[in-house]
Protein backbone atom coordinates (compact mmCIF):
# COMPACT_ATOMS: atom_id res chain seq x y z
CA UNK A 1 0.00 0.00 0.00
CA UNK A 2 1.62 3.19 -1.23
CA UNK A 3 0.76 6.81 -1.83
CA UNK A 4 1.69 7.27 -5.48
CA UNK A 5 2.27 5.33 -8.68
CA UNK A 6 6.01 4.47 -8.82
CA UNK A 7 6.59 4.42 -5.03
CA UNK A 8 6.62 0.64 -4.86
CA UNK A 9 8.86 0.33 -7.91
CA UNK A 10 11.60 2.67 -6.70
CA UNK A 11 11.82 0.88 -3.37
CA UNK A 12 10.56 -2.64 -3.78
CA UNK A 13 10.02 -3.86 -7.35
CA UNK A 14 12.84 -6.41 -7.03
CA UNK A 15 11.39 -7.82 -3.83
CA UNK A 16 7.93 -8.04 -5.38
CA UNK A 17 9.33 -9.84 -8.42
CA UNK A 18 10.88 -12.43 -6.09
CA UNK A 19 7.59 -12.92 -4.26
CA UNK A 20 5.75 -13.46 -7.53
CA UNK A 21 8.41 -15.95 -8.65
CA UNK A 22 7.88 -17.83 -5.36
CA UNK A 23 4.17 -18.18 -6.08
CA UNK A 24 2.97 -15.51 -3.65
CA UNK A 25 -0.23 -13.74 -4.68
CA UNK A 26 0.61 -10.02 -4.75
CA UNK A 27 -1.79 -7.11 -5.25
CA UNK A 28 -1.15 -3.36 -5.20
CA UNK A 29 -3.26 -0.66 -3.55
CA UNK A 30 -2.29 2.89 -4.51
CA UNK A 31 -3.93 5.75 -2.62
CA UNK A 32 -3.62 8.51 -5.27
CA UNK A 33 -3.15 8.63 -9.00
CA UNK A 34 -0.13 10.90 -8.69
CA UNK A 35 -1.85 14.01 -10.02
CA UNK A 36 0.89 16.32 -8.67
CA UNK A 37 3.64 14.43 -10.50
CA UNK A 38 5.32 14.91 -13.85
CA UNK A 39 8.08 17.14 -15.19
CA UNK A 40 6.70 18.67 -18.40
CA UNK A 41 3.74 20.68 -19.66
CA UNK A 42 1.34 17.75 -19.96
CA UNK A 43 -2.13 19.08 -19.02
CA UNK A 44 -2.80 18.40 -15.36
CA UNK A 45 -6.11 16.69 -16.04
CA UNK A 46 -4.33 14.02 -18.10
CA UNK A 47 -1.78 13.06 -15.45
CA UNK A 48 -3.98 10.72 -13.33
CA UNK A 49 -4.88 8.52 -16.32
CA UNK A 50 -1.28 8.50 -17.56
CA UNK A 51 0.11 7.52 -14.18
CA UNK A 52 -2.50 4.86 -13.53
CA UNK A 53 -1.64 3.25 -16.87
CA UNK A 54 2.06 3.51 -16.09
CA UNK A 55 1.56 1.77 -12.74
CA UNK A 56 -0.35 -1.07 -14.36
CA UNK A 57 2.45 -1.52 -16.91
CA UNK A 58 5.08 -1.43 -14.16
CA UNK A 59 3.17 -4.04 -12.17
CA UNK A 60 3.02 -6.29 -15.22
CA UNK A 61 6.81 -6.02 -15.58
CA UNK A 62 7.22 -7.82 -12.23
CA UNK A 63 4.26 -10.17 -12.68
CA UNK A 64 1.61 -8.40 -10.57
CA UNK A 65 -1.85 -8.58 -12.11
CA UNK A 66 -4.08 -6.79 -9.58
CA UNK A 67 -3.63 -3.04 -9.16
CA UNK A 68 -6.30 -1.07 -7.31
CA UNK A 69 -6.57 2.66 -6.66
CA UNK A 70 -8.51 4.52 -4.02
CA UNK A 71 -10.77 7.36 -5.14
CA UNK A 72 -11.04 10.80 -3.61
CA UNK A 73 -7.44 11.32 -2.44
CA UNK A 74 -5.17 13.99 -3.93
CA UNK A 75 -1.44 13.73 -4.43
CA UNK A 76 0.29 16.02 -1.95
CA UNK A 77 -2.70 16.34 0.37
CA UNK A 78 -2.69 13.05 2.28
CA UNK A 79 -3.06 12.77 6.03
CA UNK A 80 -3.54 9.62 8.17
CA UNK A 81 -7.22 10.46 8.46
CA UNK A 82 -10.01 8.30 9.80
CA UNK A 83 -11.43 8.11 6.27
CA UNK A 84 -8.14 6.84 4.83
CA UNK A 85 -7.84 4.30 7.65
CA UNK A 86 -11.35 3.08 6.85
CA UNK A 87 -10.66 2.74 3.13
CA UNK A 88 -7.42 0.85 3.73
CA UNK A 89 -9.17 -1.35 6.30
CA UNK A 90 -11.84 -2.16 3.72
CA UNK A 91 -9.13 -3.18 1.24
CA UNK A 92 -7.42 -5.36 3.85
CA UNK A 93 -10.65 -7.13 4.76
CA UNK A 94 -11.48 -7.60 1.09
CA UNK A 95 -8.11 -9.03 0.00
CA UNK A 96 -7.21 -10.66 3.36
CA UNK A 97 -3.40 -10.52 3.08
CA UNK A 98 -0.98 -12.21 5.46
CA UNK A 99 1.72 -9.62 4.68
CA UNK A 100 1.53 -5.93 3.86
CA UNK A 101 4.31 -3.86 2.32
CA UNK A 102 3.99 -0.11 2.84
CA UNK A 103 5.94 3.09 3.42
CA UNK A 104 7.54 3.61 6.78
CA UNK A 105 5.66 6.19 8.88
CA UNK A 106 9.00 7.31 10.38
CA UNK A 107 10.74 10.36 8.98
CA UNK A 108 14.40 10.10 7.99
CA UNK A 109 15.99 13.38 9.00
CA UNK A 110 19.10 12.71 6.90
CA UNK A 111 17.00 12.20 3.76
CA UNK A 112 14.00 14.52 3.52
CA UNK A 113 13.46 13.82 -0.18
CA UNK A 114 11.91 10.55 -1.28
CA UNK A 115 11.13 8.39 1.76
CA UNK A 116 10.16 11.37 3.93
CA UNK A 117 7.58 12.78 1.51
CA UNK A 118 4.59 13.67 3.73
CA UNK A 119 2.25 11.52 1.61
CA UNK A 120 4.51 8.50 2.21
CA UNK A 121 4.53 9.12 5.94
CA UNK A 122 0.74 9.57 5.98
CA UNK A 123 0.06 6.32 4.13
CA UNK A 124 2.50 4.44 6.34
CA UNK A 125 0.73 5.72 9.46
CA UNK A 126 -2.79 5.13 8.12
CA UNK A 127 -1.86 1.62 6.98
CA UNK A 128 -0.32 0.85 10.37
CA UNK A 129 -3.54 1.95 12.08
CA UNK A 130 -5.58 -0.10 9.62
CA UNK A 131 -3.47 -3.18 10.35
CA UNK A 132 -3.84 -2.61 14.09
CA UNK A 133 -6.37 -2.16 15.44
CA UNK A 134 -8.87 -1.40 12.68
CA UNK A 135 -8.86 -4.40 10.35
CA UNK A 136 -9.00 -6.96 13.16
CA UNK A 137 -11.52 -5.13 15.34
CA UNK A 138 -15.15 -5.97 14.50
CA UNK A 139 -16.29 -2.76 16.21
CA UNK A 140 -14.06 -0.47 14.12
CA UNK A 141 -15.76 0.99 11.06
CA UNK A 142 -19.06 -0.87 11.68
CA UNK A 143 -20.31 0.00 8.21
CA UNK A 144 -17.68 -2.36 6.79
CA UNK A 145 -18.97 -5.26 8.85
CA UNK A 146 -22.51 -4.42 7.80
CA UNK A 147 -21.42 -4.65 4.15
CA UNK A 148 -19.97 -8.12 4.71
CA UNK A 149 -16.30 -7.28 5.23
CA UNK A 150 -15.30 -9.48 8.16
CA UNK A 151 -12.35 -8.67 10.45
CA UNK A 152 -8.93 -9.86 9.35
CA UNK A 153 -5.55 -10.14 11.08
CA UNK A 154 -2.53 -9.11 9.00
CA UNK A 155 0.31 -11.13 10.48
CA UNK A 156 3.33 -9.30 9.07
CA UNK A 157 4.17 -5.78 7.90
CA UNK A 158 7.18 -4.71 5.84
CA UNK A 159 8.13 -1.03 6.01
CA UNK A 160 10.09 0.45 3.10
CA UNK A 161 12.16 3.62 3.21
CA UNK A 162 12.44 3.97 6.96
CA UNK A 163 15.49 4.51 9.16
CA UNK A 164 17.68 1.61 10.27
CA UNK A 165 16.17 -1.28 8.25
CA UNK A 166 16.70 -4.72 9.76
CA UNK A 167 15.98 -7.00 6.81
CA UNK A 168 17.57 -7.04 3.35
CA UNK A 169 16.35 -8.91 0.28
CA UNK A 170 18.88 -9.94 -2.37
CA UNK A 171 17.28 -8.78 -5.63
CA UNK A 172 20.28 -9.11 -7.94
CA UNK A 173 18.57 -11.44 -10.39
CA UNK A 174 15.40 -9.33 -10.40
CA UNK A 175 17.23 -6.07 -11.09
CA UNK A 176 16.45 -5.97 -14.85
CA UNK A 177 12.74 -6.29 -14.06
CA UNK A 178 12.99 -3.52 -11.49
CA UNK A 179 14.51 -1.25 -14.13
CA UNK A 180 11.77 -2.26 -16.59
CA UNK A 181 9.14 -1.37 -14.00
CA UNK A 182 10.75 2.02 -13.43
CA UNK A 183 10.95 2.69 -17.16
CA UNK A 184 7.20 2.07 -17.37
CA UNK A 185 6.77 5.24 -15.28
CA UNK A 186 7.95 7.34 -18.21
CA UNK A 187 6.28 10.53 -16.98
CA UNK A 188 8.43 10.33 -13.84
CA UNK A 189 11.63 8.63 -15.00
CA UNK A 190 12.26 9.63 -18.64
CA UNK A 191 14.68 12.31 -17.44
CA UNK A 192 16.59 9.89 -15.18
CA UNK A 193 19.64 7.91 -16.26
CA UNK A 194 18.55 4.52 -14.96
CA UNK A 195 21.65 2.98 -16.55
CA UNK A 196 24.02 5.52 -15.04
CA UNK A 197 24.77 3.61 -11.89
CA UNK A 198 23.08 5.68 -9.15
CA UNK A 199 20.28 3.16 -8.65
CA UNK A 200 22.62 0.19 -8.72
CA UNK A 201 25.11 1.97 -6.43
CA UNK A 202 22.38 2.59 -3.86
CA UNK A 203 21.36 -1.07 -3.95
CA UNK A 204 24.98 -2.23 -3.71
CA UNK A 205 25.36 -0.11 -0.58
CA UNK A 206 22.24 -1.68 0.93
CA UNK A 207 23.64 -5.14 0.19
CA UNK A 208 27.01 -4.31 1.72
CA UNK A 209 25.39 -2.93 4.86
CA UNK A 210 23.44 -6.19 5.17
CA UNK A 211 26.59 -8.29 4.82
CA UNK A 212 25.77 -9.75 1.44
CA UNK A 213 28.62 -10.79 -0.92
CA UNK A 214 30.35 -8.18 -3.06
CA UNK A 215 28.42 -7.12 -6.12
CA UNK A 216 24.99 -8.17 -4.86
CA UNK A 217 22.02 -5.81 -4.95
CA UNK A 218 19.49 -5.44 -2.15
CA UNK A 219 16.30 -3.72 -1.08
CA UNK A 220 15.93 -3.13 2.64
CA UNK A 221 13.03 -3.08 5.11
CA UNK A 222 11.95 -3.05 8.69
CA UNK A 223 9.88 -6.22 9.19
CA UNK A 224 7.47 -6.67 12.09
CA UNK A 225 5.19 -9.47 13.21
CA UNK A 226 1.87 -8.15 14.46
CA UNK A 227 0.93 -10.93 16.89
Amino acid sequence: MFAHPDDIDFGSAGTVAGWVDAGIDVAYLIVTRGDAGGFDDTPRDQIPVIRENEQRAAAAAVGVKQVDFLDGYRDGQLTPSYALRRDITAAIRRFRPDRILTSSPLRRWERLAGPSHPDHLAVGEATTCAIYPDSRNPFAHPELLQSGLEPWVVREVWYAGGPNPDHAVDVTEAYPRKVAALRAHASQTAHLDLDGGWLRDRMVTMAEMAGLPNGRLAEAYTVLRTE
